[in-house]
């Protein structure tokens, strides 16, 4: 990989991990294309994902302190146990349980079976379509005072589908969040929270696994594409939440829909190979 290629890939990764189109897939297929024709990895894409939950951590750092200090707070009978913000932090530790299990168990299928194209592609048709009907079922009544812990479960098994590329973290999770009534808003900012636990534990990991390892990738030019990634994901984390506020999911369904089509037929002539 070279320095060009790992800001290609840092700016796709900020521009497309918080929108519901999935990050993962994007530098999977656009890795084809790349002067390298290489797949940048399952390694390469939990690492540069540090740097857009960077992002996530100081675009909602108000929120972010206040849910830690009334968790705390409530674990020591300082406030009520059933404090708003306290039981949001509960929430979060429950909700990341799931990708933690699964994401140890299906290691090595994450690594390599995952990553075929047709599986790729496949879910971001089917996971497109959920999230159009989710978006126009759901009774986005829900806030995020209205959190159970059935439903942070619920969210929690949803995040756990983006092992899989295509499916889309913050898509997977705000889709579970409009099926079961949440505001768009609401659901965005929660699956936002949510990810934080898995993603820097999975960023570190792989990074703290690939020190000495060889790989497509060098750790140099995969801290330049965190940092583009880190830069791009601000913005886009601020356009996103300003535009469910007033538009749908839709233009996000049919650009799933199109890619994954697109993906299908380049498949099928030859162009791209599945792994």
């Amino acid at each position: 990989m070279h320095l060009f290629e790992a800001i290609i890939l840092g700016l796709v990764q900020g521009l497309t991990e918080f929108l519901p189109v999935s990050s993962s897939a994007h530098l999977r297929i656009l890795g084809e294309f790349l002067p390298s024709a290489e797949d940048p990895g399952a390694a390469f894409t939990a690492i540069t994902q540090l740097g857009t939950e960077a992002a996530v951590v100081l675009f909602f750092w108000r929120d972010i302190v206040r849910i830690v200090s009334h968790w705390f707070k409530a674990l020591f009978g300082r406030i009520p146990r059933n404090d708003p913000d306290a039981k949001v932090g509960w929430l979060i530790i429950i909700g990341s349980i799931p990708i933690v299990v699964l994401g140890l168990l299906f290691q090595d299928q994450i690594e390599t079976t995952f990553r075929s194209l047709w599986l790729v592609a496949a879910t971001l048709i089917v996971f497109g379509i959920l999230l159009g009907v989710a978006d126009w079922v759901g009774s986005k009544r829900r806030k995020m005072e209205d959190l159970t812990v059935g439903h942070g479960v619920l969210y929690g098994l949803a995040q756990a589908l983006a092992l899989i590329p295509g499916v889309s973290r913050s898509g997977g999770t705000i889709t579970m969040g409009l099926f079961l009534g949440y505001e768009r808003a609401a659901a965005a900012r929660y699956a936002f929270l949510l990810a934080i636990p898995a993603v820097f534990g999975s960023g570190f990991y792989q990074l703290f696994k690939s020190w000495d390892e060889p790989s497509v990738f060098t750790l140099g030019e995969t801290a330049i594409a965190t940092g583009v990634a880190f830069v791009v994901a601000l913005g886009i984390i601020a356009f996103l939440m300003s535009w469910i506020s007033k538009h749908s999911f839709l233009p996000f369904v049919i650009y799933r829909l199109f890619l994954g089509g697109l993906l299908i037929v380049l498949l099928l002539t030859g162009v791209l190979q599945p792994y």
